[in-house]
């Protein structure tokens, strides 16, 4: 097939990159390289069927050469990325949608958009499922994030309905591995660098928030389950395991021998208290579940840190 990967030099876009030519297929990489970097997608740039295009999804994108498939996995996906860019993440979400299932529309192609358990907000349930409606601050902090996926969403199903679209959304839940940008201020990259680097270990809160963490292999491996079944629909792909954001940092001090010390800040606004996902639905459909453990998947990353800092 011909796939249009927007983001695609991102985080989780690069891995579905790296998947999908290893199975033959040709990809168009549009990315602005707001978060994303060309060290994540360097091994394919000679590739005879890779294409790299550095461009903005707020704009209109205009692809000549037929379209199977399009993903859209463009935008900043970590608080401290989306509080830079606030703007930059609403438009990505919102007139970055509409372009891409334009593309998609344009090509008769099937579509595949990123959603994120943001779209529950802070849940009044739990664990979530995607029959929840979720529990969103419209006008929060974090609303230039969760309301651009949630418009998203509705966008998606909006141009299913009317044009008869073949789309699906999944909605990821904390991701986490090698390629990751080490000052994105996610839990495990900022507690692994503290703890590596010996630094005071920040918890935000008192620590009893808790998160389920999906090794990168394993939230890549559900989103491609997705791409290839026939089901047209809403899935969670996530670890269901829940711990402690003070769990996490006890388990990271302890897997990097660290000296370092635990220290308490206040709670940001609009922060999730509670954070599962119910994969009951991606089990049944798709044949798929998370398989590496939330300590097997914090060695590898461990390990990719290190040497990242050691270059540095």
């Amino acid at each position: 097939m011909n796939i249009v990967i927007t983001g695609g030099s991102g985080f989780v876009g690069s891995y579905l990159c790296e998947n999908l030519i290893n199975d033959g297929h040709k990809i168009v990489v549009i990315d602005n390289l707001l978060t994303g970097s060309t060290e994540n997608i360097k091994q394919f740039m000679d590739n005879e069927n890779f294409i790299f295009m550095e461009h903005d999804v707020q704009n209109h994108i205009e692809i000549e050469d037929e379209v199977d498939y399009v993903l859209h996995f463009a935008s900043a996906a970590s608080p401290k990325a989306y509080t830079e860019h606030p703007v930059n993440t609403l438009k990505a979400g919102s007139v970055g949608t509409i372009n891409t299932l334009g593309l998609a529309k344009k090509h008769k192609a099937e579509y595949l958009l990123a959603s994120t358990s943001e779209v529950y907000g802070d849940p009044l349930v739990s664990p979530q499922n995607e029959e929840y409606w979720g529990n969103v601050n419209p006008n929060g902090e974090r609303s230039m994030y969760d309301e651009a996926k949630r418009f998203a969403e509705a966008a998606v199903a909006t141009y299913a309905r009317s044009y008869n679209l073949r789309t699906k959304i999944v909605r990821i839940f904390n991701t986490y591995g090698p390629r990751m940008q080490l000052n994105d201020g996610r839990v495990v990259t900022n507690f692994i660098v503290q703890a590596l680097k010996d630094e005071d270990i920040t918890i935000y809160g008192d620590g009893s928030q808790t998160r389920s963490f999906s090794f990168v292999e394993d939230t890549v491996d559900g989103i491609l389950s997705l791409m290839r079944s026939n089901e047209y629909d809403v899935f969670n792909i996530g670890n269901p395991n829940e711990f402690k954001v003070l769990t996490l940092a006890e388990k990271i001090i302890k897997l990097t021998n660290s000296n370092s010390k635990i220290i308490f800040k206040p709670l940001p606004s609009d922060d999730p208290k509670q954070r599962k996902p119910d994969i009951t639905k991606a089990i049944n459909k798709l044949n798929w579940e998370p398989r590496i453990n939330l300590d097997d998947g914090l060695k590898i990353t461990i390990d990719w840190i290190n040497k990242e800092l050691i270059r540095e």
